[in-house]
């Protein structure tokens, strides 16, 4: 009899916990850490070392999604959703995810190259003319001893691989030091509002960093692929990703903008002295609705949301009985696309760092070894200037999200995720 009660009183204490659990895991099976292989003492301890960095005033707050052999495990909000207002951060907080967009974009026009509407070796310029006679930029020294700008043909086209992978040749001018990036700077790409297609066209007028098809070089590339998606499918790249993506699987708040007052509500902020990731380059203000849709970095999202798509990808390419790609097209992505073997150096800015190559649209790692994280060899991963990080670890059949908005602590966090989740696994 005895036994009967504690097994009851067990049983109704789960359910209690797991109920909020499921409901802001948006109906994704749960399960306790220890059910799936994870401590539930040492998903804590990273909890609470965020907890602590919030009380410290070093973050605002933040949300942590843990998933692992298809349920999630750990689901735990901290902080605030605003410092400056006081308010308590949801689970379902709308965070700025920038360049997490790029496998969400990566992932659209693979849809479309399996419906053989696009083709990973098709030029660009089949689809965007603009890009029909691109230069590339040549730095010498000037008669006055200071380096000038010198252009050359580009010696092949660029093509839609060359887009997902970071090997088109274009470049951001936020970071890093050259002259084509100080050209893209002074061009004003985002001035006055642009659509998409005339956002292409201004970069298309610009001179390339390298060669195409001979240099990692992180970049507007998948801006520009978003512009593909539009032209092949005749919508607007939200149009397309909301009906084929994010309407189908279920992320309600994944969307560019942020109109709706309701919805505003839950948008997180960062520290008021901490917005800037680059020059020129602060935290947007997703309330205001612009025309740019930007496939590399506009996208905003909640923890809940992404988990629903990167669940998806370790399946194979479906969720819930829907299949969005096939499982070698999740394959190909996530293989490596950058190494030595394709011709493709790193630039002088390799952001998947060491004993990681990069796929279509994913940083993925090579081995178990070289990388100074304890993921296994296959793991793929990236994230966003102003915080965001997720990775997908196949052979663990895990993966984790990390919702934040500190651009100053983005890359400190990513680490210690990192190792604290892997302390974590236990079997």
């Amino acid at each position: 009899m005895n036994f009967f009660k504690r097994t009851l009183r067990t049983a109704v204490l789960g359910l209690g916990l797991a109920m909020p659990l499921l409901a802001a895991a948006q109906s994704r099976p749960t399960a306790s850490p220890e059910r799936v292989g994870l401590s539930t003492e040492r998903l804590q301890m990273l909890t609470d070392v965020l907890k602590a960095d919030v009380a410290a005033g070093k973050i605002p707050g933040a949300v942590l999604l843990v998933a692992r052999q298809g349920k999630v495990a750990w689901f735990e909000p901290v902080g605030k959703l605003d410092a400056t207002a006081g308010t308590p951060m949801p689970r379902d907080g709308i965070f700025r995810i920038y360049s997490m967009s790029k496998p969400i974009t990566s992932v659209a026009a693979m849809m479309l190259v399996e419906d053989g509407r696009l083709k990973l070796d098709d030029p660009i310029s089949a689809y965007l003319p603009e890009y029909a006679s691109m230069t590339v930029g040549i730095e010498k020294l000037g008669a006055d001893g200071k380096p000038v700008l010198e252009t050359v043909p580009a010696r092949r086209p660029i093509t839609v691989q060359d887009l997902m992978r970071h090997t088109s040749g274009l470049t951001y001018g936020f970071f890093g030091p050259g002259l084509v990036k100080q050209a893209y700077n002074a061009a004003g790409l985002g001035a006055n509002d642009p659509t998409n297609a005339e956002f292409s066209q201004r970069l298309a007028k610009l001179p390339l960093a390298y060669q195409p098809g001979t240099t990692w070089d992180y970049s507007q590339s998948t801006d520009i692929l978003g512009r593909v998606i539009e032209v092949v499918s005749g919508q607007s790249l939200y149009q397309f990703e909301k009906a084929r993506l994010f309407d189908p699987l279920g992320m309600k708040d994944t969307t560019y903008y942020v109109p709706e007052p309701a919805r505003q509500s839950r948008i997180a902020e960062p520290l008021p002295t901490d917005r800037s990731f680059g020059v020129g380059a602060d935290l947007n203000d997703p309330r205001i609705v612009r025309k740019l849709e930007s496939g590399g970095g506009g996208l905003v999202s909640t923890a809940g949301d992404y988990a629903r798509f990167l669940q998806m990808l370790l399946n194979g390419g479906s969720l819930d009985g829907k299949r969005y790609l096939g499982p070698r097209t999740i394959a190909l992505m996530t293989a490596d696309h950058s190494n030595a073997g394709a011709g493709i150096t790193p630039g002088p800015l390799y952001l998947p760092g060491p004993g990681y190559g990069f796929g279509l649209g994913f940083a993925v790692r090579r081995n178990d070894g070289e990388a100074p994280y304890p993921s296994a060899g296959g793991e793929y991963n990236w994230g966003g200037a102003g915080g965001t990080y997720m990775w997908v670890d196949p052979k663990n059949e895990m993966f984790v999200v990390l919702m934040l908005q500190s651009p100053k602590y983005r890359t400190h966090y990513r680490s210690l995720t990192r190792d604290m989740i892997y302390a974590a696994v236990i079997k």
